[in-house]
């Protein structure tokens, strides 16, 4: 795992929550890579993102957070060793490796929390960050054909991911 040059720390709900929100606006505006739309207001994100059982975490650079994810069981009961997470940067922060080090993080919090594998329920096929996925050691195990709407592309693939922790 690599060292990066800003910390990723547990979301301080009050405080970096409306930074949260930013940045899932932008990317909900896009209709490229969430299921959300830009009508989700921001009690429904808030519940999704970061209520209980959710863990949400902050990348900040500069004193600003520029990326965010959530780590949660994937399912409850006799499925909840298995965890699930969600990813956002800001779009005007990609490519400085913000989403391979969250991807870093989210794995050893995962071990650190108990679980023993990640599983991704809903990745779009077109989003660059299958790749990174796959280099951080995911696996498709199933693909959805025309599950997602995308707002260019139109009816697009989605990819269900997992990997052992």
């Amino acid at each position: 795992m690599a060292v990066h040059l800003f910390p990723i720390r547990p979301a301080a709900a009050a405080d970096d929550f409306a930074g949260i929100w930013l940045i899932f606006q932008s990317v909900a505006a896009a209709g490229n890579t969430f299921a959300y739309t830009p009508e989700t207001t921001r009690e429904q994100f808030s519940a999704l993102w970061s209520d209980a059982p959710s863990h949400a975490y902050v990348a900040v650079r500069e004193g600003r957070i520029v990326g965010s994810y959530y780590l949660k069981p994937n399912q409850p009961g006799l499925g909840n060793h298995v965890a699930n997470a969600g990813y956002m940067v800001d779009p005007a922060a990609r490519g400085g490796g913000i989403g391979r080090a969250m991807g870093e993080h989210s794995l050893v919090e995962a071990r650190r929390l108990g679980f023993k594998a990640m599983q991704f329920n809903f990745v779009v096929a077109a989003n660059p960050a299958v790749k990174l996925w796959q280099e951080l050691g995911f696996a498709i195990v199933g693909t959805v054909p025309g599950a997602f709407r995308h707002t260019r592309l139109g009816p697009t693939a989605i990819h269900i991911m997992h990997r052992n922790l």
